[in-house]
């Protein structure tokens, strides 16, 4: 009576077993379209965090704190994060702005102005992008390199400047005056 009887469970086919299943790691999170994600390997200033002074760099920065003074990252990237607040003057080699500064901007390559980005101050770059919905107030400068010449004709030396007193180059006469008569 308290038995059950092998008719009334329900049978399985014996399974047999598996090696321990390979797990895959989970995807990261995305982010949400607020947040700006940041590169692994990059120098980062978070949200909260103040600084007033000169910051160099000899890697890819990404500021999103208050940044007061010079930021100079000569050879690699520098990103402004969207809560990132600048009253400084950036010299990199590539420059993005999602957020505000306030100061000039140097990038020996390229300068990203991203849609919600706010910068006001001068522009130094050889390549420049502004998005649709981006505030920019200043000038821009496109600085291109200098090509080197390759095996290029050596150019002939000016002439030296006359001396006072010495006979230069003359010029010719202007023609003389036309005959009324004729």
């Amino acid at each position: 009576m308290w038995k059950r009887r092998e008719e009334e469970t329900p049978s399985r086919p014996p399974v047999p077993p598996s090696p321990e299943p390979v797990r895959e790691p989970a995807p990261p999170p995305t982010p949400r379209p607020s947040e700006a994600e940041v590169p692994r390997g990059v120098a980062a200033i978070g949200k909260s965090v103040k600084i007033k002074g000169q910051i160099f760099s000899r890697e890819d920065l990404y500021l999103d704190g208050e940044i007061e003074g010079t930021v100079e990252v000569p050879e690699n990237r520098v990103t402004i994060g969207p809560h990132g607040r600048l009253q400084a003057s950036v010299k990199a080699r590539e420059v993005v702005v999602l957020g505000t500064v306030n100061g000039n901007v140097e990038a020996s390559e390229k300068i990203d102005i991203r849609k919600e980005a706010r910068l006001v101050g001068d522009i130094k770059t050889g390549r420049i992008m502004i998005e649709d919905g981006a505030y920019f107030k200043g000038s821009i400068d496109i600085v291109r390199e200098a090509p080197k010449p390759q095996g290029a004709p050596a150019t002939r030396p000016a002439p030296p400047p006359a001396q006072p007193g010495t006979p230069g180059p003359q010029a010719p006469s202007p023609a003389p005056p036309a005959d009324p008569k004729r």
